[in-house]
């Protein structure tokens, strides 16, 4: 008998079309030429999908709505699923359409909070109230915006849209009515709900009209901006200019900037920006494919480690310096592996790095911050009033929050990153020097063996992912020693794949 030869190949790469978390970095979703897909962000875990023949179409992206089932799809690519002048409004749970708002050009990108969604255009951004109907409630003119770039707070009466301005680098701040607060929790089965106070009447749901007039502006850099970011609560705004050198952080209320960051010294390509929950923290992240994270808190009020600044800072109060010497660096960093199309399993898994081999592009990722429970060995004493107690753990310089019943049980804020091919990290921020790892004293990690993403047996190429060998360009003061890099690379917790679900990741 004569069989035919066979052949063991890799699975097809994963190719995302884009990635975007929700405002409160709980879900995010996922285009391939496939469909989409809602994932859980942590632990991973794929929540709803839709499959899409390769022969209808394709989407550009899918901007989930907070705390809401909706998602906002936009068609894109060479054969659009739908036009790319047209949102169409998806219920998840229901798996079907339920409206659509159509432009005379094509969407560039879309903001949402609860009940509302902002969508800019070219040159203007337009914000409807979304409820019962889609009602149009108001229009600015902006700069030429091909990025879509847009922000909005999203936390309980919190009411500002960040948007480009009408000259190249400015920033509009728009005041939208205070963000609702999320409906009260169902109450438990079988009992009798508590009596509500007696309320004044009132009138129908419509918030107040908006003014087409521009709102403040802020002055924030001489190129075309390249990323916007605002806190929950709308208190601080970050910036980011086209050269990719620099970030900027900016308070709302007074227009002030009070921070500036340095990502490295050569231009980048800055893909976004993010605000940890506490807004202690802020993490940035280009095509460099390197994450920076910042500290905020002012000088001389840091906890653990601190941005790292040039020795000739010390001398900027007496002589006049460049930039470059009183500005601030990252205190933390992680470097994505680069991967080419035609990597594998055994090729993630290889741990030896080959100086010979042709170096690949870097891929495109998105990051958002998290908080993760994890074991703390120190013991918080209850506070008073049954609160909660926050304190910072002697294994990082990252605050973690404890119950008041005496549990040890705690959070810490970590970030996840999502490459666009399929890769998920988890990653933690570095522990304080000479204190114990934080994955040393973290529990196991909940069962990866769920539909949501598949678990490599190691990290993918280990040495790589670390940094501390891979320096690109600039991004760090030269001449630091290879231990003092190290110390401050985030450690990768866990690495999934998504993108993929038809069971094999």
């Amino acid at each position: 008998m004569n069989l035919a030869r066979h052949s063991i190949t890799a699975t097809a790469p994963t190719h995302i079309l884009d990635a975007r978390f929700e405002p409160n970095s709980r879900i995010f979703t996922a285009c391939t030429p496939e469909g989409f897909a809602v994932y859980k962000t942590w632990p991973l875990a794929l929540l709803r999908k839709r499959d899409v023949p390769a022969d209808a179409g394709t989407l550009a992206f899918v901007q989930p709505m907070h705390a809401s089932s909706l998602l906002f799809l936009v068609g894109g690519g060479r054969a659009p699923l739908y036009p790319a002048n047209k949102v169409i409004l998806w219920d998840s749970a229901t798996q079907r359409e339920v409206a659509e708002l159509e432009f005379k050009e094509r969407v560039r990108g879309l903001v949402t909070r609860r009940n509302w969604l902002v969508v800019a255009l070219k040159r203007r951004v337009v914000a409807f109230h979304v409820n019962a109907g889609v009602e149009r409630r108001g229009e600015w003119e902006t700069a030429e915006n091909e990025r879509g770039l847009m922000a909005i707070a999203t936390a309980p009466d919190s009411t500002m849209l960040a948007i480009p301005g009408r000259q190249p680098g400015h920033v509009q701040l728009i005041q939208l009515p205070p963000c609702p607060h999320p409906p009260p929790p169902s109450p438990p089965p079988n009992t009798t709900p508590k009596p509500k106070a007696p309320q004044a009447p009132s009138g129908p749901d419509i918030p107040p009209p908006l003014t087409t007039q521009p709102g403040a502006i802020i002055v924030a850099h001489e190129s075309k901006l390249a990323a916007l970011s605002l806190t929950a609560s709308g208190r601080l705004l970050a910036t980011a200019s086209q050269r990719g050198t620099l970030v900027r952080v900016w308070d709302t209320r007074s227009r002030a900037r009070i921070r500036e960051l340095r990502r490295g010294t050569d231009r980048a390509d800055i893909y976004g920006v993010a605000f940890r929950g506490d807004e202690q923290e802020v993490c940035v992240w280009s095509d460099k494919g390197t994450v920076h994270v910042f500290k905020l808190a002012k000088q001389g009020e840091e906890v653990g480690a601190k941005n790292r600044t040039s020795k000739l800072s010390a001398l900027k109060d007496y002589v006049r310096l460049p930039k470059i010497f009183v500005s601030e660096w990252s205190y933390a960093q992680y470097r994505l592996p680069a991967q080419s199309p035609s990597s594998n399993l055994a090729a993630l898994s290889s741990q030896v790095i080959d100086p010979t081999a042709e170096r690949v592009e870097e891929e495109r990722c998105t990051v958002a911050w998290i908080e993760v429970p994890i074991e703390s060995p120190l013991l918080v004493s209850p506070s008073k009033g049954g609160k909660t107690a926050k304190f910072t753990s002697s294994i990082s310089a990252n605050p973690v929050t404890t119950t008041a019943a005496g549990s040890e049980r705690a959070t810490e804020y970590q970030l996840v990153a999502l490459t666009y091919s399929g890769g998920w990290y988890r990653l933690s921020l570095p522990p304080v020097a000479g204190t114990v790892s934080q994955s040393e004293t973290r529990p196991s990690t909940p069962s990866a063996g769920r539909p949501g993403g598949s678990v490599l047996s190691s990290s993918p190429n280990n040495n790589s992912i670390s940094g501390a060998a891979r320096g690109r360009g600039n991004e760090g003061v030269e001449g630091t020693d290879v231990k003092e890099k190290q110390s401050r690379q985030c450690i990768l917790e866990e690495f999934r794949r998504f993108g993929r679900w038809d069971g094999w990741g």
